[in-house]
């Protein structure tokens, strides 16, 4: 059964106490913002971890290790969902090497991507994809960028209703594609959608992010720091002093919590090669959350650096 704006909204504001509203709220400090899935109400950490560029390692030892040491961090600070794709080059079997090394942590949230031109190799390439994993399913199986989507959409529907997978979505980035996603949003049975969104980047508020919430569709926000960009451009200035209000030390935490602080994202996930880096993100989904007026305040001065 899928749920509708209101009831999904009112379980997120149950399972995370960090949805928008009119005062500044407070999280529970031991455990970091979560937020339901629409389809399910299942609660997961509001920041995860993306694998794009940053865990493609290769076979170099000492690097998966050091990924292995990000994941165990991850986990440590809280967190869930782990993303990736068969596009990331070696990324796969890296965060299959750091599950097995940490003993499978049960707290994982996999998601991972078909990402094939050919509707027919779907199902291999997924199976493949599990067995790097090194996984019993998939909890998320996402259409790549929207890539023969209609063929790809049609495995997945038929492999959640196989129970082979447990949820299932589409995926875009760069704000490519958005009318054709929203259509895709507007007429198929998803349970998530992922897209590019930040204090910057801001269009999906105007439609796609409303329709998320309307559909009862989960939303993942992909490279909120632009892969880098972002925070490098906005590290010329400080932080400002009233972030503090809202626990934000670095302009990481500010970002991240511009994106968890809407109601209708579901998990943001970052990528990096650094523990302390993940652990700063995850912190980032503790404490208060920004309301719409300290959204608005954001997003002004960021506009006006």
């Amino acid at each position: 059964m899928r749920i509708g704006r209101r009831m999904f909204l009112e379980g997120a504001l149950i399972a995370g106490a960090g949805v928008i509203s009119p005062s500044l709220t407070t999280a529970q400090p031991s455990k970091p913002l979560a937020r339901q899935i629409p389809s399910s109400r299942e609660a997961i950490a509001a920041v995860g971890l993306g694998s794009w560029i940053t865990f493609n390692v290769g076979d170099d030892t000492a690097l998966m290790d050091e990924c292995a040491q990000v994941m165990a961090a991850f986990f440590a600070a809280g967190g869930h969902m782990i993303d990736c794709s068969p596009m990331y080059g070696s990324s796969q079997p890296v965060i299959g090497y750091g599950l097995e090394k940490l003993g499978h942590p049960k707290s994982l949230f996999s998601a991972d991507k078909v990402w094939t031109s050919s509707g027919a190799s779907g199902p291999e390439q997924i199976e493949r994809s599990r067995r790097y994993w090194g996984v019993p399913r998939f909890d998320l199986v996402q259409v790549h960028n929207l890539l023969s989507w209609e063929a790809h959409l049609k495995t997945l529907i038929d492999m959640r209703t196989a129970g082979q997978v447990r949820y299932i979505g589409v995926t875009t980035s760069d704000g490519r594609r958005h009318d054709l996603l929203e259509q895709i949003m507007r007429t198929q049975p998803l349970d998530f959608v992922q897209l590019s969104y930040n204090v910057v980047d801001r269009e999906p508020e105007q439609r796609l992010l409303p329709l998320a919430a309307e559909r009862g569709i989960a939303v993942i926000v992909n490279r909120p720091f632009q892969q880098g960009r972002l925070i490098r451009r906005l590290a010329r200035d400080d932080v400002p002093e009233w972030a503090a209000e809202i626990g934000a030390s670095t302009w990481a935490q500010f970002i991240l919590k511009y994106i968890v602080s809407h109601p209708a994202v579901t998990v943001a996930i970052p990528a990096t090669t650094s523990v302390d880096h993940v652990r700063e993100n995850v912190d980032a989904a503790r404490g208060v959350m920004p309301d719409p007026a300290m959204r608005t305040r954001m997003v002004s001065y960021v506009q006006d650096l």
